[in-house]
């Protein structure tokens, strides 16, 4: 049927409605519009699946205006989304949509704004209730929301709010309305708890899914640059330069780092702001406000904003730290190349998140197109012909008969010529910018010399050859492959001993809990022979310890004894101390006393017992 209509006229809809959409310069409805529309004007459940950016909100608002009565004060219908920002979206969506319904009052409730200002929305009365599910929540056991004339509802970007932990709260929220309601989902994927929801609560949906070759609007440019973490701000800044963008939104994963990089573009000559959750909720109104009306070309922003920003002079979306999951690189795309409109989509790797960037382009469906870093000999052109492109504006549109005596008298009196004149004038218009570029990204950078181009197979057969090359390695070590043989740069294996020893190191390390308790036990051997003479051996303990290694003998009655003898020789009251023996020896007797706490009843026995060595005892075995 959806392929039927091409013009919105053979939709069922009123006349302010149709005007509304003329005035709005929509022509033909979107495939999810087409599709959605009639059986929501018919009453049927609707569970949509269309890729974000296709017109969604037009096709569950126009069926829900359609079916107002205006007269009935109560709400009628109660739309639920994810982030406040969709919330704001959607009802300014509605307010214009209905612009030639007369007495139409849509009421966006959020947390963030004053519990006041709702409430006395609600006394008011409102047609459209568009609310986040945990500020609904709140008015539901304020019981300062009725839901009992309730005739419809909708829950959009569905997935979104399962993501974000919002799915058990809709359940709470669809028991309480009543049983005869409407209810249209719509969602850009359909993972199985969004599908569990749909089964227990819509009756005998019509399900709507818009196929598509990708997933994301084909109108976006989608494109990537290999660069490192060091050199971001200095690939973000070329980027800047080079593209012809109107508005950029940017996207960071933390909301610090959402400031610093504002602070710091800031400080490089580009006006922009962060937008993230921790900032106030008219701050962040403040800020979308300021992007809409041209006052701010550059966001930075996190996922927050991911979700329900529709701003038509977004062409640039920067993903300047790649994203956790696929789903939010959809979304985060899908903020430009509104409703038709072209868009670029520019995507930061760093060479260790490669495989990401794969797990995208399969999600996608689509390669993604390299993108080399713009030189600085690109930049300095492009800021060359931006400068000459004023001076062309300039002569044509404005008045310079007073400028050029100025420069006739800097000619007369200080004797220089037209052409120094001009170049000195030039040189102070670029002082503060100046036109040549310079960073310190490496030349090889630039190139692409540091980053190989990506090609199909190319990272399997990587790592295949270096498995190869283990395993031959570790052949030519066991003596099992020739010395000849191999690459050249594998035949000695004296080159690699520092790898073999640093490998050795990192075992050891995973270990190092077991080695450390080697070498308690080690101390503790030493310590509880430290009182007798073991130069011979004993039996199943292997060889004698040597003379020049066994630790200090006491050689006194009593603990105070100032001097010992190392090895069987006399006491030299303390100038015959081996190095470290006091040391060694008040360990042997702090372990001694832990044992003795734990130690069984001693048993004084000709056989359990080894008689006493001067004062002190020796183990027995």
């Amino acid at each position: 049927m959806s392929s039927l209509i091409e013009r919105f006229e053979q939709l069922a809809l009123s006349s302010p409605l149709l005007e509304t959409l003329r005035e709005i310069g929509y022509e033909a409805p979107s495939p999810i519009q087409a599709a959605t529309i009639p059986p929501l004007l018919e009453g049927h459940d609707v569970l949509g699946q269309a890729q974000t950016g296709t017109g969604k909100t037009a096709a569950f608002a126009l069926p829900v205006l359609e079916k107002l009565d205006l007269a009935d004060r109560q709400p009628q219908a109660l739309v639920l989304t994810p982030t406040r920002e969709l919330a704001i979206q959607v009802a300014e969506a509605f307010q214009s949509y209905a612009r030639h319904l007369p007495g139409f009052h849509v009421l966006p409730i959020y947390g963030g704004q004053s519990m006041g200002i709702q409430l006395r929305h609600l006394k008011r009365g409102a047609h459209v209730v568009v609310g986040t599910p945990g500020r609904v929540m709140d008015h539901l056991r304020r019981e300062t929301l009725s839901l009992a004339g309730l005739r419809c509802v909708v829950l959009d970007e569905a997935d979104e709010m399962l993501r974000m932990g919002f799915i058990e709260d809709v359940d709470w929220i669809l028991e309480q309305t009543p049983p005869e309601r409407q209810i249209a989902l719509f969602s850009a994927t359909m993972p199985e708890p969004i599908r569990r929801v749909a089964h227990r609560h819509l009756r005998d949906p019509r399900e709507v899914k818009i196929k598509a070759s990708t997933a994301t609007v084909a109108t976006v440019r989608q494109r990537y640059c290999q660069v490192g973490a060091q050199h971001k701000l200095d690939a973000l800044t070329r980027v800047l330069e080079v593209e012809d963008a109107d508005a950029v939104l940017i996207f960071v994963r933390t909301k610090i780092a959402a400031t610093e990089l504002a602070e710091r573009l800031e400080a490089r000559g580009y006006p922009s702001a962060a937008l993230h959750g921790d900032m106030t909720q008219a701050l962040r109104e403040r800020t979308i406000e300021q992007l809409k009306n041209n006052g701010l070309d550059i966001v930075v922003a996190t996922d927050v904003a991911a979700r329900g920003l529709d701003v038509q002079r977004i062409s640039h979306v920067i993903n300047y730290d790649i994203p956790n999951d696929t789903e939010a690189y959809v979304h985060r795309i899908g903020r430009t190349a509104r409703a038709g409109r072209a868009g670029d989509a520019i995507l930061f790797v760093a060479p260790r998140e490669l495989r990401m960037l794969r797990a995208i382009e399969k999600a996608i469906r689509q390669p993604i197109e390299r993108m080399q870093l713009p030189t600085p000999e690109a930049i300095t052109g492009h800021r060359l012909a931006q400068f000459k492109q004023q001076v062309g504006e300039i002569c044509a549109s404005q008045d310079l008969a007073f400028f050029q005596g100025v420069v006739a008298e800097i000619e007369r009196e200080q004797e220089i010529g037209p052409h120094d004149i001009a170049a000195a004038l030039t040189w102070l218009a670029q002082r503060d910018r100046p036109f040549q570029f310079e960073d310190t990204i490496p030349r090889e950078l630039e190139q692409g010399a540091g980053a190989r181009a990506r090609t199909p197979g190319a990272e399997r057969e990587t790592g295949r050859a270096a498995g190869t090359a283990v395993a031959g390695f570790r052949r030519l070590r066991q003596g099992s492959l020739p010395t000849g043989s191999g690459p050249p740069a594998r035949r000695d294996p004296a080159k690699y001993r520092g790898c073999h020893r640093q490998r050795s190191r990192h075992r050891q390390s995973l270990h190092r809990p077991h080695r450390d308790s080697r070498r308690l036990q080690h101390r503790r051997f030493t310590g509880r022979h430290a009182q007798g003479n073991f130069s011979a051996p004993q039996k199943g303990s292997g060889a004698a310890m040597p003379a020049e290694h066994q630790p200090p003998r006491r050689t006194g009655t009593g603990p105070e004894t100032p001097g010992f003898e190392a090895g069987g020789g006399e006491n030299k009251g303390g100038g015959g101390r081996e190095p470290n023996a006091g040391l060694r020896s008040r360990r042997w007797r702090e372990q001694r006393r832990r044992r003795a706490r734990t130690r069984r009843p001693i048993e004084r026995s000709e056989s359990g017992v080894r008689e006493m060595d001067g004062s002190l005892m020796t183990p027995w075995s």
